[in-house]
């Protein structure tokens, strides 16, 4: 390994309805990045996206991190911001890796994997075609039907099917028949509970589907799964590795972006209360799950677990986690022996193979 310092773009904030989320997990990742035990090895540049696409510099995007509370940031389109592929190209001139912590669209979709790997350097997490297909949920699934894994009855439509009297009648008859209420009516390419309602009825479920086509032309319905709600982290690439299984408890009805971000609202336990070939099984099928995608570098696997039946169901995989105070994934590493710092190195190490 070379003794050289490392410069680590990290990317946040983004034209995302996750934007705000995007910036708190940048912020740990920068501190655990800028601690002595990771100073000697790296020197981060933070580069900030703003809601409406533009590209911050350091110094600007520095700024933002040493905030206490970021609502509605815009960078002025001066000589300050960034907006080309040219202006993007010269800057990555000065970055060895690029560490998205970017969420929701343009963030895990792939598109910005895209801009990285043009750049020519190595970056952190899943390729494009690993992204995308982490983000879409129907595609996700798709992939996972066909390598028989594990995973809840679910339908799909898109926004134009709700102008068709015919499909939507027989959507509502498959769910009545298979999927069954209450269910859950999701946007297929969104994160942190975004646009997704949990639908007692038929009338819920049209105004459900109403809201999540409004963020995504294309909408995933879920049979509700009555059970633990488990996560498993994934890191590596040429040899992945699983860490302990966390389950998610919460006060609301359901996981809702309140009680993903409100610790109030919603506790971990780490490790799940489970018996080891249970905890055993999960933790291959979190690997399973990510080669199924060509998911790879981290992700973190969400299933369902049903006690009496001691079925397990994966609902998805997240190819970006958050890295909050309350996020599971450096939660899920710190119980498995891997603390925040050497996470985020090991990351980078990863991003390099």
């Amino acid at each position: 390994m070379s003794n050289l310092k490392q410069t680590i773009g990290l990317v946040f904030g983004g034209n995302s309805s996750e934007h705000d989320v995007s910036i708190q997990s940048a912020k740990s990742i920068y501190n655990a990045l800028s601690n002595p035990e990771n100073n000697e090895r790296f020197t981060v540049n933070p580069i900030y996206i703003d809601k409406y696409g533009f590209w911050g510099d350091y110094e600007f995007s520095k700024s933002i991190l040493s905030e206490d509370k970021i609502s509605n940031l815009t960078i002025k389109n001066d000589s300050s911001s960034i907006n080309s592929l040219a202006n993007l190209s010269n800057e990555s001139d000065k970055i060895d890796i690029w560490f998205p912590a970017l969420h929701g669209q343009n963030g895990e979709d792939g598109v910005i994997q895209g801009l990285f790997k043009l750049t020519g350097k190595p970056f952190v997490g899943s390729g494009v075609l690993g992204s995308s297909l982490g983000m879409d949920k129907i595609a996700m699934k798709s992939i996972f039907k066909s390598f028989n894994l594990p995973q809840a009855p679910y339908i799909y439509l898109n926004k134009e099917d709700l102008l068709n009297n015919l499909v939507m009648q027989s959507i509502f008859s498959k769910i009545e028949e298979i999927i069954k209420y209450p269910c859950f009516v999701k946007p297929a390419n969104l994160g942190s509970s975004i646009g997704i309602t949990k639908a007692y009825s038929k009338e819920e479920l049209i105004n459900a589907i109403k809201l999540a086509t409004s963020y995504d032309e294309r909408i995933i319905i879920e049979k509700n799964i009555k059970g633990k709600e488990l996560e498993c982290g994934i890191l590596g690439k040429s040899s992945m590795r699983s860490s302990v299984v966390g389950e998610v408890k919460f006060t609301t009805d359901w996981y809702t972006y309140a009680s993903k971000y409100n610790g109030n609202l919603s506790r971990t336990i780490i490790p799940a209360d489970l018996n080891i070939d249970i905890s055993n099984k999960i933790r291959k099928l979190a690997i399973d799950a990510c080669k199924a995608i060509n998911a790879f570098g981290l992700a973190r696997v969400d299933f369902f677990f049903q006690e009496h039946t001691q079925e397990i169901y994966i609902n998805e995989v997240n190819t970006l986690p958050g890295f909050t105070k309350t996020s599971m994934y450096p939660m899920l590493w710190e119980a498995s022996g891997l603390k925040l710092e050497k996470l985020v190195a090991s990351l980078i190490d990863i991003a390099r193979e």
